[in-house]
């Protein structure tokens, strides 16, 4: 790595850094270029003024639940944990420095909050909680509800961009398909060799990567589809104008997708009844169907 390539120019003090003798910061992160090896990497963290400031904030938080423990205060602190992990998860060592932050924070949070909760392993934790948090840490619990332990963290590696990542070739799209999950990569393998000659190469190659983004998910019903029950509605018909871009293509069951062009009234109330369509889903169709200049499907008319 060449020495120019370890220079960093700093927002607040607009003067050149060199990122191998002392750390730079920028938004909140401190940044050094460390041996490591025959290379140089980079370690981030968190500069001294946040940390500074994250303690005062969660000190607030926590004085506001020992005068009111109720559900608002605590997820109120809940919140302020999973905005601060979300921004900093990226640093490199963002795991020892909110390891400190919960040291120093631990009698704080004890001392306070031992007459309105009690400190143990989590029993039985909501899916949020299980999914982001060790059972192992200890943490406070007040009226069933849990605090997220400040502490337990872990980095999340931001990969870099990848010119073979491109929606217009197709070895681009071989490389986003193989993240996606094996069942998704399946059926879009089906898509792709599908053959409509009447639509467009915008259309097919959209509405793959609709049924991507929306992880194979129809988009009024949530139901999982496969490649041989999924349609790609236009949102905005392409007789009333409407183009083959994608924010303007909707991944629908075809049965949906049916019912959403669907005119004749004792064909519309099999359909429903055979969908088990309820009240919110059927105000979704009803929003396509207005787009399309249709008349609005009333669950009264229906019921008769």
């Amino acid at each position: 790595m060449k020495e120019r390539l370890n220079l960093d120019i700093s927002p607040e003090k607009s003067q050149i850094v060199n990122l191998r003798k002392r750390e730079s910061e920028f938004l909140g992160f401190t940044i050094r270029a460390n041996r490591k090896g025959k290379k140089r990497v980079a370690h981030t963290g968190i500069i001294s003024s946040k940390r500074m400031k994250i303690k005062e904030e969660a000190r607030k938080l926590i004085r506001r639940i020992k005068a009111s423990p109720t559900a608002r205060n605590i997820h109120r602190y809940n919140s302020f944990v999973l905005g601060i992990h979300h921004y900093f998860n990226r640093a490199t060592h963002v795991s020892l420095e909110f390891s400190r932050l919960a040291f120093d924070l631990k009698p704080f949070l004890y001392n306070r909050l031992r007459t309105v909760g009690t400190q143990e392993h989590p029993f039985r934790p909501p899916p949020l909680y299980k999914k982001l948090f060790s059972l192992r840490t200890k943490t406070i619990r007040i009226k069933d509800m849990y605090l997220f332990p400040l502490g337990n963290v872990r980095t999340i590696h931001t990969m870099g961009f990848s010119t073979k990542l491109s929606l217009y070739t197709e070895d681009g799209r071989n490389h986003l398909y193989k993240k996606l999950r094996p069942d998704i990569q399946k059926e879009i393998s089906h898509l792709m060799k599908s053959f409509l000659p009447d639509r467009s190469v915008e259309y097919m190659d959209n509405r793959i990567s609709r049924y991507s983004m929306k992880m194979g998910k129809c988009e009024i019903t949530g139901e999982y589809l496969y490649a041989h029950t999924m349609h790609c509605h236009h949102y905005m018909p392409k007789s009333l104008g409407g183009s083959d871009q994608f924010k303007n293509l909707r991944i629908l069951h075809k049965e949906v997708h049916q019912l959403i062009h669907m005119k004749d009234k004792e064909k519309v109330k099999r359909l429903v009844q055979v969908l088990d369509i309820n009240q919110s889903q059927l105000d979704k169709v009803n929003k396509y169907r207005k787009v399309c200049n249709l008349e609005g499907i009333k669950m009264s008319q229906l019921e008769e």
